[in-house]
């Protein structure tokens, strides 16, 4: 059976595939394909929170009654990860590229620590807390736009 630790480190991994090619690509000041890579990583990043912030954290929070731990500290750091990737779309657009590459070291930063903590703590522990439907739940997650 897959576990949410296993489906969301291999997002992770997508999400963070597409981030090295936008910044290749901006790096390269090769503009218009750098605005689309950036676009399929911004998606994806958002759909990767999205089901975390829909489904996934209100499982955990419901099962579990903690609402004031690792969840809390996530969705902090979503709006965080939101508005740089806001700050770095502003980037593309005007061909900015010293402040895309210095926001996106900054987001690259945060998404490394943000993901060991969720792969080393929280998905872990929604396994187990959520063993119990664990295909619903991930069948949930798939479905969120």
């Amino acid at each position: 059976m897959e576990t949410i630790t296993h489906k969301m480190q291999q997002d992770h991994q997508h999400c963070d595939d597409l981030f090295v090619q936008a910044e290749e690509l901006i790096a390269d000041a090769q503009w218009d394909k750098g605005l689309e890579a950036f676009t399929r990583f911004s998606v994806t990043l958002d759909h990767h929170l999205n089901m975390e912030e829909q489904v996934l954290f209100p499982e955990f929070e419901q099962q579990t009654g903690a609402t004031a731990g690792p969840t809390q500290v996530m969705r902090s750091e979503h709006v965080q990860m939101r508005n740089l990737v806001a700050d770095m779309q502003a980037a593309v657009e005007q061909e900015n590229q010293d402040d895309y590459l210095g926001l996106s070291e900054t987001l690259l930063i945060m998404m490394q620590q943000h993901n060991n903590k969720e792969e080393n703590i929280l998905y872990p522990m929604t396994d187990q807390a959520l063993a119990s439907h664990m295909s619903d739940l991930l069948t949930k997650m798939d479905q969120v736009a």
